[in-house]
C-alpha cells in the first residue's frame, strides 16, 4: 500500500481509463487529483484546458504531485477533427510537461499513456518496444510525435512512456469497437455493420490495465523507459463475436460496410510482454470471456 501522503495527478480522470485508474489507485492508497477540462471541477479535481499554458501551470501548482499520469487525448482512431488530434495528443502533453518541469522539485514519476498503434505493421510474432514505428494513421503519428517530444524533457524529469495495445471494459463508448459489438447482442439485434472482422488484436480489459500503471507508477526500474502494456495474447474479431453467441444465444448478421474499412489497417496487433514482466511482475490476466460478461450486463 503506498503512503497517504503520495499525490498521483491523473488527466483525463473523467474518461473511461481514467475512472477505473483513480478508483483503483485510492483502493491502493493513494491521493488522487484529477486534471479535467471542465469549469465544473468536482472534489478531489482542478480544472485546466492543457491547451491554455497558464491554466495548467496554475493546476500543477495547485496540487504539488509527487506522480503523474496523463491520459487525456483524443483516443478514438478514426476521429473526424485531424488538427484536434495533434493539438491536443501532441500540444497538450508539451504544455503539461513544461508545467511540471518547471515544478519538478519531489517529482517521483511521470508516466504519459502513448500507444501500440505507434509500430503500425508489423509482420511476424509478438511486438517488443525495440522495433521500429511506422504509424499508419494520424492518432498513431501524434501519439509517436509526443514520445519523441517528451524525450526532450529526459533530463528535467522521471518520465516513462507505455504504449498500451488494445483494451475495453464496462463503460466504454459505443464508438468503439468492442462496445458496439457488445451493445448489438445486448439489444438483440439482427444484423451489425462492420469493417474488417479479420483482424486480431489484444483486446485486455481495463482493469488489468490500470493495475499496470499502478505498478509501473511504484517502479523505479521504469524510469526513463518505452514499455508496452499488453499480455502477448490475441484474439480476432470473429472469436469475439462467436464468444458473444455463445453467451447470449443470439446469432447476429454480419455485414461488412467498405466505408468502415480503415485504409492501411493493421491486421494484427500483439505485443510482447516480455519487458513489463520484468519491470513489475506476472500481470494477472481478467478472461476476455469475462470482460465481455461483464459488458454485457453494464450495457
Amino acid at each position: 500500500m503506498a503512503s497517504r501522503s503520495e499525490r498521483v495527478l491523473v488527466t483525463g480522470a473523467r474518461g473511461f481509463t481514467g475512472r477505473y485508474l483513480c478508483e483503483h489507485l485510492r483502493a491502493s492508497g493513494y491521493e488522487v487529483v484529477g486534471l479535467v477540462e471542465s469549469p465544473l471541477a468536482g472534489a478531489n479535481e482542478v480544472h485546466a484546458n492543457l491547451l491554455d499554458s497558464a491554466a495548467t501551470a496554475r493546476a500543477v501548482e495547485q496540487v504539488q504531485p509527487d506522480r503523474v499520469i496523463h491520459l487525456a487525448a483524443v483516443s478514438f482512431v478514426a476521429h473526424d477533427d485531424v488538427e484536434a488530434v495533434y493539438r491536443v495528443n501532441l500540444l497538450g502533453s508539451l504544455t503539461l510537461l513544461r508545467a511540471l518541469a518547471a515544478q519538478a522539485t519531489g517529482l517521483r514519476c511521470v508516466i504519459l499513456a502513448s500507444s501500440a498503434n505507434v509500430y503500425g505493421k508489423v509482420k511476424g510474432a509478438e511486438i517488443e518496444e525495440s522495433m521500429p514505428c511506422a504509424p499508419t494513421n494520424h492518432y498513431a503519428a501524434s501519439k509517436l510525435a509526443m514520445e519523441h517530444m517528451a524525450s526532450t524533457f529526459g533530463d528535467t524529469l522521471p518520465i516513462v512512456i507505455t504504449r498500451p495495445f488494445n483494451y475495453t471494459g464496462p463503460g466504454q463508448p459505443e464508438h468503439f469497437l468492442v462496445p458496439k459489438i457488445v451493445g448489438h447482442f445486448q439489444r438483440k439485434a439482427s444484423a451489425i455493420e462492420l469493417g474488417n472482422i479479420d483482424v486480431t488484436r489484444e483486446f485486455m480489459d481495463v482493469r488489468t490495465v490500470v493495475d499496470v500503471y499502478r505498478r509501473l507508477l511504484a517502479c523505479p526500474a521504469a524510469l526513463g523507459e518505452t514499455v508496452n502494456i499488453c499480455l502477448g495474447r490475441s484474439i480476432s474479431l470473429r472469436q469475439v463475436i462467436a464468444l458473444l453467441e455463445v453467451e447470449t444465444g443470439h446469432r447476429i448478421e454480419i455485414r461488412v460496410n467498405p466505408h468502415l474499412v480503415r485504409a492501411r489497417e493493421v491486421d494484427c496487433l500483439v505485443g510482447s510482454p516480455q519487458k513489463l514482466v520484468s519491470l513489475i511482475g506476472q500481470v494477472p490476466e481478467i478472461p476476455f470471456a469475462a470482460t465481455l460478461v461483464d459488458m454485457l450486463a453494464h450495457m
